[in-house]
């Protein structure tokens, strides 16, 4: 029987986050990143043509064309999220298997391989309670001023961490209550993550609570708010004083 989307997002995932597990760190040292981002490209998109020849496809590591916005299906992925946290041996890196139709994030698998897990809109797990105050995610170089704000309006506490995969996992794993990005993403920075974290029931928008489109002719896509249901509205109004 033929694996369902759901079921074929979580397999690449994993089998990509296995490959890069497995590199030789003392022999590529500082090339690690590049050869990294490179197999697991190679990985993903042969299979992604194999198994489904009639979609188009989306990766950061690939060339883009035109080509894929005449198809209804797209998977958009991103062989390795978090490049410089791989790079550093850290566990906040992550593997986004997405896939968009009609420009929505429909399905999604984010392996999370340093820490044995891969996510699924397929599989989706109970949420654990949330907390209050709340946790809110940022980027461990870059934390955004929005995000910053917004943190301190609802008197949440600041939680660095590395990919955008890995920050939009947490809250799926009940680590943080939101994660709030204003500071500039691509479609492959969040498709699977959004596919997986609406699977579970969270709140996936734009800033301004618009939904996020995929597979326009600009991959650019540079806001996302990620978040429990319960702090929507919270989060929307200390945005709005903004």
């Amino acid at each position: 029987m033929a694996m369902t989307d759901h079921e074929l997002a979580t397999l690449l995932a994993t089998q990509a986050g296995e490959l890069l597990q497995g590199l030789d760190r003392a022999k590529l040292g500082l090339k690690i990143g590049a050869e990294g981002d490179r197999l697991a490209n190679a990985l993903l998109v042969e299979a992604l043509r194999r198994e489904r020849p009639g979609d188009g496809l989306l990766s950061e590591e690939e060339k883009d064309s035109a080509e894929r916005l005449r198809h209804a299906r797209v998977w958009i992925v991103d062989p390795l999220d978090g490049t410089r946290e791989y790079g550093e041996d850290r566990s906040d890196w992550a593997v986004h298997v997405g896939l968009a139709i009609d420009g929505v994030a429909t399905v999604g698998a984010v392996a999370l391989p340093a820490q044995g897990v891969t996510l699924s809109s397929g599989a989706p797990l109970a949420l654990p309670p949330a907390q209050d105050p709340p946790r809110l995610l940022v980027s461990r170089t870059r934390p955004a001023s929005e995000a910053v704000a917004v943190a301190d309006m609802l008197g949440a506490e600041l939680v660095p961490m590395g990919s955008a995969g890995a920050k939009a996992m947490a809250v799926v794993l009940g680590q943080a209550e939101i994660y709030l990005h204003s500071g500039g993403q691509y479609e492959w920075d969040n498709c699977a993550p959004a596919a997986v974290a609406a699977a579970h029931g969270l709140h996936v928008s734009r800033l301004d609570g618009s939904p996020l489109v995929y597979n326009q002719r600009n991959p650019y896509l540079p806001d996302l708010l990620i978040c429990r249901q319960e702090w929507v509205e919270p989060v929307f109004a200390a945005l709005g004083k903004l």
